[in-house]
């Protein structure tokens, strides 16, 4: 097994927190990983990629992921400034903050073959948390969308990097997000 993705953001939404979390949830079922940003002097808001790979077998690739097996966009401003799905392959997946349907996304996008889904994590975070940091919602759904953590495990992560009382909002939120995730 060995599975990339790339995480797109706006700086300080938490897209690189996302990634962190994600690999450390994998290293607690015993995989390899890496989770690294992408990003230079830019300011708060500014767009900016963060990747994950996680392996079965030690990772001995150092670059940034141009062929991710799995997109996620936590700005959906993002889908119109920057190429989301700049190297995402047919049968990749996409997931999205947004309040539109899958399919929506896919004709905004003109996209075939690869499967998109779709979460309204603002919404979710701004209920739950009262801020819009959509990078836990996001979790949730890229737990649903593919098999490569627990959710288990990212609730496990989550609880290890957050005090008590954040942490214990982020999971609610993960779980919203994992049960309210629709796919294409």
């Amino acid at each position: 097994m060995f599975q990339e993705v790339r995480w797109h953001g706006r700086g300080g939404q938490g897209a690189w927190t996302a990634s962190e979390l994600f690999a450390k949830a994998a290293v607690h079922e015993g995989k390899y990983i890496q989770s690294f940003p992408e990003f230079g002097p830019e300011r708060m808001g500014a767009p900016l990629r963060a990747f994950t790979r996680i392996s079965d077998k030690p990772i001995n690739l150092h670059c940034a992921i141009y062929t991710p097996n799995v997109a996620v966009v936590l700005d959906p401003t993002l889908l119109k400034a920057v190429p989301v799905t700049e190297g995402l392959p047919e049968d990749g997946i996409l997931v999205v903050n947004t309040r539109e349907s899958p399919a929506e996304v896919r004709k905004q996008l003109n996209l075939t073959g690869r499967k998109v889904w779709t979460i309204p994590a603002t919404d979710i975070a701004v209920k739950i948390i009262g801020k819009p940091i959509t990078n836990t919602a996001m979790l949730g759904t890229v737990a649903r969308a593919v098999s490569i953590v627990s959710l288990e495990s990212i609730e496990k992560a989550i609880k290890e990097r957050f005090p008590l009382k954040i942490a214990e909002k982020n999971v609610q939120v993960i779980k919203i997000a994992y049960k309210e995730a629709k796919s294409e």
